[in-house]
């Protein structure tokens, strides 16, 4: 990463945040799914829980893993990990493929079991209803511009715990946001800001 927090070129000569060429896993991470815009109950759950499972690691240790917490959570289809019993999480822990955190675990099957009552689509405009105006929001020059917390995510954070889910703090309400295109933290240089 630059001294600076700047944005760096890539093997291809584009400039990138700098994060996104920390590691070779992250390039494509950063270029074609890092703040584009994710919809879906199913997809955003995924996230949920992925971000939830990063809280205290890296992102790398969990984008690296990604595909065995799909294989694990049966695709994070919310149906389905809503019907994951006791017997379910005691397996989740021997499972190799994903990170063993027992209350990270439960924390996902509980949080399945709740959503599995909304309505579809709730999840949905619940999470973009925090969404800020991008007008308000001036393109971050370097990472240290980039915050960890904001209102909108502090908001969200509020919101989904009224609503009975766990593991969903301010800081990981906002990575969320960021991983989902709620918001566009690209760098104000990196090529692909404003891709989405």
């Amino acid at each position: 990463m630059a001294a600076d927090g700047a944005a760096l070129p890539g093997p291809d000569g584009r400039l990138r945040c700098p994060w996104g060429l920390s590691a070779e896993d992250y390039v494509a991470y950063h270029d074609t799914e890092w703040g584009r815009p994710v919809h879906g109950d199913d997809a955003l759950f995924e996230r949920i829980c992925l971000e939830a499972f990063q809280s205290g690691l890296s992102w790398l240790t969990i984008l690296r893993r990604r595909e065995g917490f799909r294989a694990a959570f049966d695709g994070f289809r919310i149906a389905r990990v809503a019907a994951f019993t006791e017997e379910d999480e005691a397996r989740l822990l021997t499972d190799t493929g994903i990170i063993r955190n027992g209350a990270k675990i439960r924390a996902t099957t509980a949080n399945a079991k709740v959503l599995a009552a909304w309505e579809p689509g709730e999840l949905d405009a619940l999470v973009w209803s925090f969404a800020p105006e991008a007008a308000g929001r001036p393109a971050p020059k370097v990472h240290g511009d980039v915050p960890a917390v904001t209102d909108e995510s502090t908001a969200l954070s509020k919101a989904l715990k009224k609503r009975g889910l766990r593991f969903v703090g301010p800081t990981t309400a906002y990575a969320l946001m960021q991983a989902c295109g709620l918001v566009d933290d690209h760098l104000a240089d990196c090529a692909f800001r404003g891709t989405a």
